[in-house]
């Protein structure tokens, strides 16, 4: 070989290894491009995993504070026969559960400012399938077209009611389907009947948590439109139920003595458990002659009870048969609006009920002081529309994490016409948002222990 073929075999193995260090720091710089691409990848996968978990923890703290919630509504009912439970006897705002808390809602209609907390009496409310077309149309705002087509709706026959509906025009609907004829079974189900919008139902209350909010107050420029008159168009929802109902029994569970088909020796009995002997042969003659009563209001008046002899009878005694009977409203408990839907009151009769209650009355079965209250002719006509025991009662239920991070709101209803209550309807709200002050999620999530904050809240309430 040539000295200069030997010169350039040497220059070019001289150029081969001046090249492979520079390729090598190449690969390896990008070997680390990659390396630390899958680390950050790997970071925000694992940072989204940590949310994710957290967030899933935080629901689950979350439901099962409405779970507890559930449970304390149903023993803080189990046992009272009939009766409304005092609002000293039952927390509802601000209870912690677990690693979270709940509050219990309802609604208040003489105020829209203020959230109201505590149960609501199902039978202070307008019973749909048992009012009649009267009681319905005194109801707030009502259209005339409306109780008729409820009672179409829910009666057991096709014929038709005066401004009423049946399937004829159902089924010409968009989306057709058959008029029910039989009893609702929800509150909501009375959007399937004619003329029934969710304005009449719910009102301009969106999220259904009883207190007007800036979105309820702005006339178009948000959901719902309203009126943005400065007051919350609540529709009737917490007016009306379909779950109203009570057994046709003493608070003891014995049978109650009807007095229109009674026994003469079962007439007496009763009688004498409240009567003197001196007066019971001419309470006796009347009662067994004065049949059929309307009512037992009908049954006082007409058989010359004295009101402390009717308040130990009252309770003991029915005017109608069968095991139960449905619809009756609390008279001891009943708001403004659903009073003034009785047949024959105007506003000074309502608002002589309201003032006349007892301290305490809605704790009681007492009826005997709505005779001292009104008129004869008017305590007779009210008489077989009202009650004084409650067995079911609804509940809006609200929970939150310890953190803030998820909550939960459902409503259920509850029977407590046998022990132990049971849950007889459930509905989820959680899509309806947040319903309390959003202060007690941001200050929750800001770090403040849940303590802090339930003692925060419950002070506000105070």
């Amino acid at each position: 070989m040539s000295t200069r073929a030997r010169q350039l075999d040497t220059s070019s193995d001289s150029g081969r290894r001046g090249r492979a260090p520079g390729t090598v720091l190449i690969v390896t710089l990008w070997i680390l491009v990659v390396l630390a691409g899958m680390v950050l990848v790997l970071a925000r996968s694992m940072r989204v995993e940590a949310i994710c978990s957290a967030n899933s923890l935080a629901f689950e703290q979350a439901a099962a504070a409405e779970q507890g919630a559930i449970q304390y509504v149903l023993a803080g009912l189990d046992g009272l026969n009939g009766q409304v439970p005092a609002e000293t006897d039952l927390l509802c705002y601000g209870v912690q559960v677990g690693s979270g808390a709940f509050w219990l809602l309802r609604p208040d209609r003489e105020d829209d400012r203020q959230l109201s907390y505590g149960l609501a009496d199902e039978a202070a409310k307008i019973n749909l399938n048992t009012a009649t077309g009267e009681v319905l149309l005194g109801l707030p705002e009502m259209m005339a077209d409306v109780p008729p087509a409820v009672i179409d709706w829910r009666d057991s026959d096709s014929d038709l009611t005066a401004g009423g509906a049946e399937s004829e025009y159902y089924l010409l609907l968009a989306d057709p389907y058959e008029c029910k004829n039989a009893p609702l079974e929800t509150v909501e189900e009375l959007l399937l009947v004619r003329l029934v919008s969710r304005d009449i139902l719910f009102g301009e209350d969106a999220n259904r948590n009883g207190v007007l909010d800036d979105n309820e107050n702005d006339a178009d420029a948000s959901e719902p439109p309203d009126d943005s008159n400065g007051h919350l168009d609540r529709g009737i929802f917490d007016l009306v139920t379909v779950y109203s109902r009570e057994p046709n029994a003493a608070p003891d569970g014995s049978p109650r003595v009807n007095v229109n088909e009674a026994q003469s020796r079962e007439l007496a009995r009763v009688l004498a458990e409240a009567v003197s002997e001196e007066r019971l042969p001419r309470i006796f003659d009347r009662a067994r002659r004065g049949r059929p009563f309307q009512s037992t209001l009908d049954f006082y008046y007409r058989t010359g009870l004295t009101p402390e002899e009717f308040a130990l009878l009252a309770d003991r005694i029915t005017t109608r048969g069968g095991r139960n009977y449905a619809g009756l409203l609390n008279v001891n408990t009943a708001s403004r609006e659903a009073l003034l839907c009785l047949p024959g009151l105007d506003e000074s009769d309502v608002t002589a009920l309201l003032a006349g209650r007892p301290a305490g009355v809605a704790q009681s079965g007492d009826i005997a002081w709505v005779t001292e209250v009104l008129s004869q002719e008017k305590a007779v006509a009210i008489g077989p529309y009202i009650t004084t025991r409650s067995y079911q009662f609804s509940a809006d239920l609200v929970s939150i994490s310890a953190d803030g991070r998820a909550f939960k709101r459902c409503r259920i209803v509850v029977d407590a016409t046998q022990s132990p209550p049971r849950v007889i309807y459930r509905q989820d709200l959680t899509h309806l948002g947040w319903p309390l002050s959003p202060d007690i999620v941001s200050v929750l999530r800001s770090g403040v222990s849940l303590e802090e904050v339930l003692e925060a809240t419950r002070q506000e309430v105070q």
